[in-house]
């Protein structure tokens, strides 16, 4: 089931999300729905708070980078068909001269900014089966983990743009709060309900 993205300005984006236990409710039907909803949106990744569940979970699929042709055959090759479910997920150690991508987020549509993270992450975490493991992560899948992760800690890309750049594109985020802004997929805003 395609669930509505909740847009930029609603509570639960603040919210450090709660781990999830193995007896959660329907916990295998949320994860298929959020798969679903990413795929229908052309997302890359999608956290449990943006469709409104302040859970530490968050879903990512790197594929869609690896039809990007300024990047070496390896690299495509490893982006292609990376899909993981990130459970109760812990970021242990964030490594390496941070570097520049432009990012955006289903939640703050038409909003695309450079954010600076680092290229290398140590992350704890446990998929569907609650085994936890510890993997290293570089590259674009690690910043899309760093991406995803800040949202079950209540952070958005947003906050981690200068202040200058906040000013420029206040506009835009007051417009998504209340809802003026048209998307191919399906939202929910604080000021009025979703299409």
């Amino acid at each position: 089931m395609i669930l509505p993205i909740v847009g930029y300005g609603h509570p639960v984006l603040r919210k450090v999300g709660e781990s999830i236990t193995e007896e959660h409710p329907d916990l295998k039907e949320m994860i298929a729905n959020m798969y679903e909803t990413m795929y229908n949106a052309n997302g890359v990744g999608l956290a449990a708070p943006q469709v409104g569940k302040a859970f530490r979970l968050f879903i990512i699929d790197t594929t869609p980078f690896s039809d990007d042709e300024d990047l070496e055959t390896s690299k495509q090759q490893e982006l292609n068909g990376f899909k993981r479910t990130f459970i109760n997920a812990k970021m242990l150690i964030e490594e390496g001269e941070e570097w520049c991508f432009n990012e955006g987020c289903l939640s703050i549509p038409d909003v695309r900014e450079d954010v600076y993270r680092n290229p290398k992450i140590t992350i704890e975490y446990c998929e569907e089966d609650f085994v936890i493991k510890t993997e290293v992560f570089e590259g674009l899948i690690a910043r899309v983990i760093q991406h995803e992760y800040d949202h079950i800690e209540g952070i958005l890309f947003t906050d981690k743009i200068s202040s200058l750049k906040k000013r420029l594109i206040q506009k835009k985020l007051k417009n998504i709060t209340e809802g003026k802004t048209f998307q191919d997929y399906r939202m929910r805003f604080i000021a009025k309900k979703g299409r």
